[in-house]
């Protein structure tokens, strides 16, 4: 059978490179997405633009008011319609790859069990522990979450045995060794030749003049400096042939699978494991914890969630909290209550993110999971225990940030997905006395403004992760596109899409009468100097300056603030010795990668080698 065509250019990036994980993914992975509000749209968003095999998208509520501000898919109109059924053309287009399936129907036995891995948001813990009651009788995974106002949380569930073969994800390690102490197990690497292991990492040795060394089987190694590490009692086997210091050979880091137990939320609720999110609030896991309880217990008798500022609401909370829960301030208590019914973007699309991550990381088994709680919290942005009228910061804070001009520098992934975040959904149709929403809205006040540059084009390549290009702009410009698409959002939005690149060539553009007006700039591009122009710029102007950027799976965010944080160009990494090896063999995303990768290749069979072995017999 013939090969469709757009799937080859979808996933020519991950088979030409004969990437394991990812062609389970594309092979076996068949999810269902439970409860499309916020977060569960998320979720689906984040699972269908990364080429799983078939998504299957189910609810049974209908769009309530309150949910319009955060799922950036619905609009007023919406309101009554099945959550699903509103988002389900949006999604489906996201990736012509993916099978999309649409259910409305009660969730049953029969139905789950269909499905490799279950996602479940907006569910009570009742309802959650019923539903993985079923992925565990048919031996299936299970992940859920929720998100309120400024606190979020995950549960992950994947069953007795779980293998994780790649705990990591990063390429292993190889070394050079000057000499091997029989004795004490210790191995010295070559000087200058750092090994960059962790404790419990495997090795095996290689092109040792003694034979047997190089038949032991992977063993782990202990740390005990940047260039020494112990491998235990591994040579006690070879005390009569192997004596005194070895020297002369390699060691080579091998990815050892390994086997993860974890329970069942019905267990895992009176065990909890927790991962830890804020090491400054080490003791919060646990309070959250009893807090989500609580709240599914408060709506599963009251019918209703706690209501804003309600101390009343707050107080029948504090009755709901599960026996032997730990103490706890009254300010996260309420606080926590003062939030049950509100819902914000930038909270929902954090979780989703992790969520979607994390279900990728179950059907790939590739890099470690979750185990098996996360509780999220994000209080530091609240100004007081009484922002305004709204349920979380209030109409004041609301309004500032409608007024506020912004800049965003590059319309990739992550400038598609600040665009999404800051501008979503602003309705005034609801009496400012009763909460309908709390959303961002950034830019849609008369005064306010947002401004998107980038030079670049959409490619076929980008549709996999930038969410607002579709395959009809393909050949257009970013900016002017992300522009249109987030008009859709939110029709209040002031934006202004630029195609020049901001540099020095582009002062005349970019210069004082520009930055003068800007309330601050976010940083969404993809190489080094220039983060570092921009911040120099936003440093001049003093501006605030949010810097992000991705490799691979693995990301990073770095908030500057004038006068009270350290800039980008403050500090910097260690340079790197070569193009980025997750870049080019696991996420290319340009043309050149594709050269760099044949380049990286030649230099790993013909030259890397040999100019270790040289550098090796030089120093002896």
């Amino acid at each position: 059978m013939a090969a469709n065509r757009h799937q080859f250019v979808h996933l020519d990036r991950f088979m030409r490179l004969d990437i394991p994980p990812w062609k389970h993914l594309r092979k076996a992975s068949v999810f269902l997405v439970s409860g499309l509000g916020s977060v569960g749209v998320e979720v689906a968003k984040n699972l269908i633009l990364g080429g799983v095999r078939s998504v299957t998208l189910h609810d049974t509520k209908a769009l309530a008011f309150r949910d319009l501000s955060a799922h950036f898919y619905a609009k007023e109109s919406d309101v009554g319609t099945n959550r699903a059924k509103v988002c389900f053309d949006k999604l489906a287009e996201l990736n012509d790859t993916v099978n999309c399936a649409l259910s409305v129907e009660n969730l049953s036995e029969d139905f789950v069990k269909q499905f490799d891995l279950v996602v479940l948001t907006d569910a009570s813990f009742s309802t959650q522990t019923e539903v993985n009651g079923w992925t565990r009788n048919h031996r299936k995974m299970f992940i859920s979450a929720d998100a309120r106002g400024l606190f979020s949380y995950a549960f992950v569930d994947l069953g007795d045995e779980f293998v994780v073969n790649d705990s990591d994800g990063e390429t292993c390690k190889e070394v050079l060794v000057e000499y091997i102490d029989c004795e004490s197990g210790d191995v010295m690497t070559l000087e200058g030749a750092f090994h960059q292991l962790e404790d419990g990492d495997h090795v095996v040795f290689t092109d040792f003049e003694h034979a047997k060394l190089n038949e032991l089987p992977p063993v782990p190694v202990t740390l005990k400096g940047s260039n020494v590490f112990n491998i235990g009692n591994a040579l006690a086997a070879f005390s009569g042939t192997v004596q005194g210091p070895v020297s002369r050979g390699r060691v080579q880091q091998v990815k050892v699978p390994k086997k993860m137990s974890f329970k069942p939320l019905s267990l895992a609720l009176a065990e909890p494991d927790f991962m830890i999110w804020d090491f400054a609030k080490f003791d919060e896991p646990a309070q959250l914890h009893a807090l989500w309880q609580a709240l599914y217990s408060f709506e599963a008798t009251k019918n209703y969630s706690p209501s804003p500022r309600s101390d009343a609401d707050a107080k029948l909370l504090k009755e709901n909290l599960p026996k032997d829960s730990p103490e706890m301030p009254d300010s996260l208590l309420f606080n926590f209550s003062y939030q049950a019914c509100g819902n914000l973007q930038p909270i929902a699309s954090l979780i989703g993110g992790l969520v979607a991550q994390e279900a990728m990381k179950a059907v790939t088994h590739h890099t470690t999971p979750l185990k098996q709680f996360l509780y999220t919290d994000s209080l530091e942005a609240r100004n007081n225990r009484y922002d305004g009228q709204a349920a979380v910061f209030g109409w004041a804070f609301q309004e500032a940030l409608q007024q506020q001009k912004w800049f965003i520098v590059g319309a990739g992934a992550i400038g598609c997905e600040l665009l999404k975040n800051m501008v979503s959904h602003l309705f005034r149709s609801c009496n400012k006395s009763t909460f309908c929403q709390a959303m961002i809205g950034l830019g849609c006040g008369n005064n306010g403004s947002l401004t998107i540059t980038d030079p670049d084009t959409i490619e076929v390549s980008n549709l996999n992760r930038q969410f607002l290009f579709r395959r009809p702009d393909v050949g257009k410009k970013k900016s002017e596109v992300a522009a249109r698409s987030v008009k859709a959002f939110n029709s209040a939005i002031h934006i202004n899409p630029m195609s020049e690149i901001v540099a020095e060539s582009t002062e005349h553009i970019f210069g004082d009468d520009f930055f003068a007006r800007l309330n601050g700039v976010c940083n969404a591009l993809d190489n080094v100097e220039a983060r570092r122009y921009v911040d120099r710029r936003c440093v001049y102007y003093q501006l605030p300056l949010l810097e992000s950027g991705t490799m691979g799976a693995k990301g990073n965010t770095q908030v500057v603030f004038p006068h009270l944080t350290e800039s980008y160009g403050s500090t910097s990494d260690p340079p790197e010795k070569e193009t980025p090896i997750c870049t080019l063999r696991n996420f290319p995303y340009q043309i050149h990668h594709t050269i760099q990768w044949a380049r990286a290749k030649f230099t790993d069979y013909f030259t890397s080698g040999a100019e270790a072995v040289n550098q090796f017999t030089w120093t002896m």
